[in-house]
């Protein structure tokens, strides 16, 4: 398994790359947050480091921690307008919940 970008992830992400040439890529990864657990984090990667996967997907490079890889495989990022909002958008096999807000899940087993 791996991760997947629709079309409009990767269109967002390769634009967010051509103005921060200097960026290597975009990192995914996630977060302790909310009250489910683990936030989703999208930024432009600094670096990349010796711990990182780079997933090479449509014109984008991803690149995710190995210590995270295993929450987020398999993730589909899309990225969806509504009205005047827009933000990616996460589906995660791994997810076993989410709380009421989406702003936070849990998985099954955390190592």
């Amino acid at each position: 398994m791996a991760i997947e970008l629709t079309p409009s992830a990767a269109a967002r992400m390769r634009d967010f790359l051509a103005r921060n040439p200097a960026a290597p890529g975009v990192r995914f990864g996630i977060k302790r947050t909310g009250c489910s657990g683990f936030g989703y984090t999208v930024d432009l990667a600094k670096d990349v480091t010796g711990d990182d996967q780079v997933f090479e997907l449509d014109g984008v490079k991803l690149v995710v921690d190995a210590k995270a890889l295993p929450l987020v495989e398999g993730t589909r990022i899309d990225y969806a307008r509504e009205g005047l909002n827009a933000a990616f958008v996460f589906h995660n096999p791994n997810a076993v919940a989410a709380c009421g807000c989406g702003e936070s899940f849990t998985v099954g087993k955390t190592g």
